[in-house]
């Protein structure tokens, strides 16, 4: 009996210590979110140390909440401070070099900022999410707003534009040598968001014909702007079209769908969508969460952070429509099982899981 209560008791202050700590993570990432809102990032990173009045002055904010922000910040490590023992006013605050690229540079690929968006924007439809759990149905992905639409075209933004045309596309030898070669091939790009995959790809090879698809009218406008921008608009085209629309009609060399199948309410009929408009020689290619085989409770930590996006969006995202399908809801944490079962009934023949080495994403190509 001594050796249960002493083993719980232990267990007891781990657990507390445990989530005091967490506490004061959440925090971080709140913070974080002011810090780039409101300029703050740039601004030290563009300086050799700031004092409160002098960081207040070049981003239009209040001293006061800027001299608490920075305190805070450097408590959390994440600022460094020259004189701690001068006065407030006074002391210089500096944003340490292995820090600027995490924080401000978005062409990085250890860019994390966005990431702050996205768990902002997630607690913004909290108690419909709890009625959701009390009485059923979802939570649409436009209840989440802007902040999280934001974070998650940010957090991929990077990934797409640099990696996609370089080591992806390359791993798939014979569709990398088709969306080069005459005539220009085809692109269906099934849940497009931002438009960043479909961006990349015409950027990556200059013959093709990209097609973005999404649901989300902000995300279909957002991603028309940034085809604009990038001068892609003669070769991207992005339509606000359901995926799980049968009635989606065309003929294209590839289809893909980017880290969405996930939060589709019908993966099925999304999945024959795709291989209707692949056709009989067009590939399928399907990227999602890198998670286990199985659930076990010894998950790795991009499991732990992916049930958590789970819990907050992705399944409540996909309830809000669920129930056109008998799936019960697919979350985020969809292995590799359940996309196979979603991928017969959707008839396809086989799935590969393709040779490409990431720490968050796993690549499935579909074969009908």
């Amino acid at each position: 009996m001594t050796t249960i209560v002493s083993n719980s008791s232990q267990q007891k202050e781990a657990f507390v210590e445990r989530l005091l700590k967490s506490v004061s993570g959440t925090f971080d990432i709140f913070t974080i979110y002011i810090g780039d809102r409101l300029g703050f990032y740039q601004a030290l990173a563009n300086s050799f140390g700031l004092t409160s009045v002098e960081l207040a002055t070049r981003t239009d904010t209040q001293e006061r909440y800027v001299r608490e922000w920075l305190e805070q910040q450097t408590v959390a490590g994440i600022l460094e401070v020259q004189n701690e023992d001068e006065s407030p006013l006074v002391r210089r605050y500096r944003l340490p070099d292995g820090h600027i690229e995490v924080l401000t540079d978005r062409d990085s690929l250890d860019y994390l900022t966005p990431l702050a968006y996205m768990l902002v924007g997630a607690t913004r439809p909290l108690d419909l999410l709890l009625d959701a759990y009390r009485n059923g149905g979802g939570v649409p992905y436009s209840e989440y707003g802007k902040t999280f639409r934001d974070g998650q075209a940010g957090i991929n933004r990077s990934m797409f534009l640099k990696q996609l045309g370089s080591e992806w596309m390359p791993s798939i030898p014979d569709v990398h040598a088709r969306l080069q070669t005459d005539p220009p091939a085809r692109i269906a790009d099934i849940g497009c968001g931002a438009g960043w995959s479909s961006i990349a790809f015409a950027q990556t090879y200059p013959k093709v014909q990209v097609d973005g698809y999404d649901l989300d009218t902000p995300s279909v406008e957002l991603a028309r702007t940034n085809v604009q921008q990038a001068g892609l608009s003669d070769r991207v085209q992005v339509y606000q079209r359901d995926a799980s629309d049968s009635s989606l009609a065309g003929h294209y060399d590839l289809v893909t769908a980017f880290e969405c199948i996930h939060d589709i309410g019908n993966p099925v009929a999304a999945l024959q969508t795709m291989r209707h408009l692949a056709g009989e020689n067009g590939a399928v290619l399907i990227v999602d969460e890198r998670v286990g085989d199985r659930f076990t409770a010894q998950g790795n930590d991009v499991e732990w952070m992916m049930y958590g996006w789970s819990v907050l969006h992705c399944l409540p995202v996909g309830m809000a429509d669920g129930g056109q399908c008998h799936c019960g809801g697919t979350g985020t944490v969809m292995r590799t099982a359940t996309l196979w079962n979603y991928a017969k009934a959707a008839g396809f023949q086989n799935i590969e899981i393709l040779e490409i080495d990431n720490f968050f994403f796993r690549f499935y190509r579909l074969y009908a």
